[in-house]
């Protein structure tokens, strides 16, 4: 079974920050920085090359506006932004990775340290934040 299918059917519990018809947006359980955000296709893809162009622009859209609004509504200077194909991918269903960055912040190359949210609560007031931002970017 897919994890990420069972969050966009509503069986398994994830902090959302983004809900279109074709994309969600999701807190990683385990994120590199707090606010550190996966996009994902509602329909079940494994990598890149398997998502249909109709479902191109939807996705691509919605990480770029995600990346945008992260900065100013998470404190950030910027974000990184990845998807793994096949070798790396945790989860057999595509997702980007957005994640707030600071300089200095300890990021280097890919070795991703990992931090956890103190609790669902603070988990909340980062996709709060994030949901907020994104309903007044436009």
């Amino acid at each position: 079974m897919c994890v990420f299918c069972s969050i966009v059917r509503g069986e398994t519990a994830a902090q959302w920050v983004l809900d279109e018809p074709d994309v969600v947006g999701f807190l990683d359980a385990r994120p590199v920085f707090k606010g550190h955000l996966l996009v994902v296709p509602r329909e079940h893809v494994v990598t890149l090359a398997d998502v249909p162009p109709r479902l191109l622009a939807p996705l691509m859209t919605a990480v770029q506006r995600v990346s945008a609004v992260m900065p100013e509504a998470l404190g950030a200077q910027g974000t990184f932004v990845a998807a793994n194909n096949v070798v790396s991918q945790s989860v057999p269903h595509l997702h980007w990775h957005v994640v707030p960055r600071t300089k200095g912040d300890g990021l280097r190359g890919f070795f991703w340290p990992r931090t956890k949210y103190a609790d669902e609560a603070e988990a909340a007031t980062y996709a709060d934040r994030l949901r907020t931002a994104l309903r007044t970017s436009g």
